[in-house]
């Protein structure tokens, strides 16, 4: 069936929306990173460099764990309804972060936080599987990806500015509640995808035909675990220690540290969006999508290991631009990376599923990053340790993309001989509610 205009304009607005939901989620993982640097909170809660990176690392073990099955959910059940539930109870969770006043209720609320938020991933790869082709995969998740990157740049300012000006307990209960107000478009916005019984049927059917045992099977999916857990690994720990780095040991203020952390977010935001675009007009072009943006990916790994630069250098000057310089080239990697691992090597029947899987690295990034650079914070004495993990991280990520992300490994289809009768009994569904 031809897309109408009017499709291609919701389909973008929808994705917009999604940007923003994804922005908020980050708001409220950042405000944790501010929280850390501020001394009345650290005091208040008693907390060592080890308990600073479990709390940091909290959300990201619930928000693991319950990606996969988010996945299996949306694939079968749709996206409007199990995202708006998941977000409310995120951002209510997020304003209690405030309230709380014990460190076990604060790793709790963290942990609530994870378990909410983890739908958001899946849900949004699941849209993006039914409504964009692959000489749009890249500037759509490009887009996307803004939203994840302009929720650190800025949440940690604006984090450090309700601190500054009121304290970190105003800071968590206005930025978890002020995210209430994307539910309203949200929800006039998205057509219910709910499925009837027969499209449930069919929703069962063609995730069914390709089960986590194919995916567990396929280097590519292996592949895509690897690099996904190395990205992320550099971005957790910008969003989680890079205002405590700046302050403790370049000397900024609060207020300082939020700024670079702002530009860094910023410029990886924008490369990341340029980079997406620029890959698909490749293809477009005839160029070979899983070598182009496997190009891109590499290259970008590469990129980001200038932060050991940053790491080693006396001056202020050329360690804050080496910090800004290589999280921004690490923009090289993400939109091209998600949209090469989680769908242009994926069958289209498992894109929740498989998403919910590599999500799991995702988060188990968040969680290492966290709690071991605090260990080798507490161990060095200082954030150079840290970044030489991350350096070792990113060669394994770009080594893992040449070898391992190839088209000939990419999950297996079963084939079954309903399909065809599903199919047909999905699409008179479809008809009739029309």
């Amino acid at each position: 069936m031809a897309i109408t205009r009017h499709q291609r304009e919701n389909r973008w607005c929808v994705l917009v929306l999604l940007a923003l939901g994804l922005m908020i989620s980050h708001v409220d993982r950042t405000s944790m990173s501010a929280a850390f640097a501020d001394y009345h909170f650290v005091k208040e809660f008693a907390l060592t460099h080890v308990q600073r990176g479990w709390l940091g690392s909290a959300m990201f073990w619930s928000y693991g764990l319950l990606q996969m099955p988010m996945g299996w959910l949306v694939d079968r059940y749709g996206v409007k309804w199990p995202y708006a539930v998941c977000f409310l109870m995120w951002c209510l969770a997020a304003a209690a972060t405030g309230v709380v006043s014990t460190l076990a209720a604060l790793i709790v609320v963290r942990l609530m936080i994870g378990v909410a938020e983890s739908v958001s991933v899946p849900a949004t790869y699941r849209y993006l599987a039914d409504h964009f082709d692959e000489t749009r995969k890249g500037t759509a998740l490009g887009i996307y990806s803004i939203g994840g990157k302009m929720g650190p740049a800025l949440g940690a300012p604006i984090a450090a500015w309700l601190i500054s000006m009121s304290s970190w307990k105003t800071m968590f209960v206005v930025t978890g509640l002020a995210g209430l107000l994307w539910l309203v478009p949200w929800l006039a916005m998205l057509k219910s995808d709910f499925p009837s019984k027969v499209e449930l049927a069919a929703s069962k059917r063609r995730a069914s035909s390709v089960p986590l045992t194919n995916l567990l099977s396929s280097p590519v999916v292996w592949g895509g675990l690897i690099t996904n857990f190395c990205y992320s690994y550099f971005a957790f720990y910008c969003m989680t220690w890079m205002p405590a780095y700046l302050v403790e040991q370049r000397g900024l203020t609060l207020k300082e540290s939020g700024l670079y952390t702002f530009f860094s977010f910023v410029g990886i935001a924008i490369v990341a969006a340029l980079a997406g675009w620029a890959a698909d007009r490749i293809i477009a072009r005839g160029h070979d999508a899983v070598l182009v943006r496997k190009s891109f990916i590499v290259v970008g790994f590469m990129g980001g290991t200038t932060v050991l630069l940053g790491a080693y250098s006396h001056s202020l000057q050329i360690a804050l631009f080496w910090n800004v310089t290589s999280l921004s080239l690490l923009g090289l990697v993400t939109a091209n990376n998600l949209a090469l691992v989680k769908l242009t090597l994926i069958p289209k029947q498992a894109v929740g599923l498989n998403t919910g899987l590599q999500q799991v690295a995702t988060s188990l990034a968040g969680g290492v990053s966290a709690s071991l650079s605090g260990w080798l914070l507490h161990v060095g004495h200082s954030y150079t340790l840290p970044m030489l993990a991350i350096f070792a991280f990113l060669l394994l990520g770009a080594t893992s993309a040449i070898v391992l992300l190839r088209r000939k490994w990419a999950p297996k289809v079963n084939a079954s001989p309903h399909d065809d009768a599903v199919a047909q009994a999905l699409r008179a569904s479809k008809h009739t509610r029309a």
